[in-house]
C-alpha cells in the first residue's frame, strides 16, 4: 500500500514537473500576443497581475504566517527586495529578447545558467568544485568566448539573464521562502513601482490595456502564466528525487530554442551552432557528475545504513556494541549535495 501510494507520488510529481518546465518552455509562444504593448508595460503588468494570483492562490491554502516573520526579520526582508530588483532585470530583458526576435539567445541564458551559478558559489561563496565541474565551466567560458567572436560582440541577452537568474537564485536560497510565499513577497515590493508606472503611461495615452476586451484579458493573463508553472514546479519538488528535478530543468532552454528556431526561424550561423555545441558538452559533464555523486551518495547511505543494522548485536567477547566499533573503525564516504534547481523566469 505505502509502495502504491510512493509510485502514485512520484509520477504525480513528475507529471508536475514536466509541465511546469514545459510551461516554461513554451512561454515565448505567449508574450507576442501581448503587442502592440511594449516590454516596460508588458512586465508592469505582469508584475501587479502576479500578486493578484498568488494573493488568491495564498487566500486557498491559508498559508500567511511567514509574512509576519517575514517583516520581522530586516535582513530576509533586504534579500528580498534584492531578489525582486533582480527578478525585474531578469522579466523584462527576457519579455524584450522575444518580442524583438532573440529567442534562440535568451535560451541560451538558461543554458548557461547552471554554469554561471557554479562559477558564483566559487567565487562568491568560496565552495570546492570537483574535476568535473571545473571542466565543465572551463568549457562553458569557451563557449561565450566561441560566441562573442562569432558575433562581433559578447551574448549580451544571454549573460544578462543567467547572471541576473543565478543571482536571484543565491538571494532566495539565503531568504529560505517557499515559491508562492517567495514570489508574493517579490511581487508585494513590486506591485507599487509598476502601478505607478501603469497610471503614468495611462495619463500620457500610451498605455494599451483597455484598447480591446482581449488585449486586456491577456495581459492580465501575465499573472498567470507566471504563477502556474511555479505551482507545478513546487508540486514536483516535494514529490521527486533532485536528480530528476536536475534533468528536467533542461526541458524550458531547450523547447525555448526548438521554438527560435522551428517557430520563429531565427538564424542558425555555424559559430552559434559551434557555441551551442559547446554548452551542450558542459551541461553533459554536469549532468553526468551529478548522477555520479548522487549514486555515491545512496552508496555510502546504504552502507550507513547497514552498519546501523550491525549495531544491534553485540561485538563478541567484549559486550560493546557494534555500532560504538564500526563508527571508531570506518570514515563514512561523503558525497557533496546536489543543488536544488531553481526555477525558470
Amino acid at each position: 500500500m505505502t509502495a502504491g501510494r510512493s509510485g502514485s507520488e512520484q509520477r504525480t510529481g513528475l507529471l508536475n514537473g514536466v509541465a511546469a518546465y514545459a510551461m516554461w518552455g513554451l512561454v515565448p509562444l505567449f508574450w507576442p500576443l501581448l503587442k502592440p504593448s511594449g516590454a516596460a508595460e508588458i512586465l508592469a503588468h505582469r508584475m501587479v497581475w502576479s500578486l493578484v494570483v498568488v494573493a488568491v492562490a495564498l487566500l486557498f491554502v491559508r498559508r500567511w504566517a511567514w509574512a509576519g516573520e517575514l517583516l520581522r526579520s530586516p535582513r530576509r526582508l533586504g534579500l528580498v527586495v534584492v531578489a525582486a530588483a533582480v527578478v525585474t532585470v531578469n522579466w523584462g530583458v527576457y519579455i524584450w529578447a522575444v518580442n524583438a526576435g532573440h529567442v534562440v539567445e535568451a535560451s541560451l541564458g538558461y543554458f548557461i545558467n547552471p554554469l554561471v551559478t557554479i562559477a558564483m558559489g566559487v567565487l562568491i561563496l568560496g565552495e570546492r568544485l570537483r574535476p568535473a565541474q571545473w571542466a565543465a565551466v572551463g568549457v562553458g567560458l569557451t563557449a561565450v568566448l566561441v560566441l562573442a567572436f562569432g558575433a562581433g560582440q559578447p551574448p549580451w541577452i544571454s549573460l544578462i539573464l543567467a547572471f541576473s537568474f543565478a543571482t536571484y537564485g543565491l538571494v532566495k536560497k539565503k531568504v529560505n521562502l517557499g515559491g508562492l510565499e517567495s514570489l508574493a513577497a517579490e511581487t508585494a515590493i513590486q506591485f507599487l513601482p509598476a502601478l505607478a508606472y501603469l497610471i503614468w503611461i495611462g495619463t500620457q495615452g500610451e498605455s494599451t490595456f483597455g484598447s480591446s476586451g482581449g488585449h486586456s484579458a491577456l495581459l492580465a493573463a501575465a499573472g498567470l502564466v507566471t504563477a502556474a508553472p511555479l505551482v507545478c514546479f513546487g508540486a514536483a519538488a516535494i514529490r521527486v528525487p533532485l536528480s530528476t528535478l536536475g534533468l528536467l530543468q533542461y526541458l524550458a532552454p531547450v523547447f525555448q530554442f526548438l521554438l527560435g528556431i522551428l517557430y520563429f526561424h531565427e538564424a542558425m550561423p555555424a559559430e552559434r551552432w559551434a557555441g551551442f555545441g559547446l554548452v551542450w558538452l558542459a551541461l553533459t559533464l554536469l549532468t553526468w557528475d551529478a548522477l555520479r555523486t548522487a549514486r555515491q551518495g545512496r552508496i555510502a547511505l546504504a552502507q550507513q545504513e547497514a552498519r546501523a543494522a550491525a549495531a544491534t548485536e553485540t561485538v563478541p567477547d567484549a559486550g560493546v556494541p557494534a555500532a560504538e566499533a564500526v563508527l571508531d573503525a570506518a570514515v563514512p564516504a561523503e558525497a557533496d549535495p546536489e543543488p536544488r534547481p531553481e526555477p525558470a523566469a
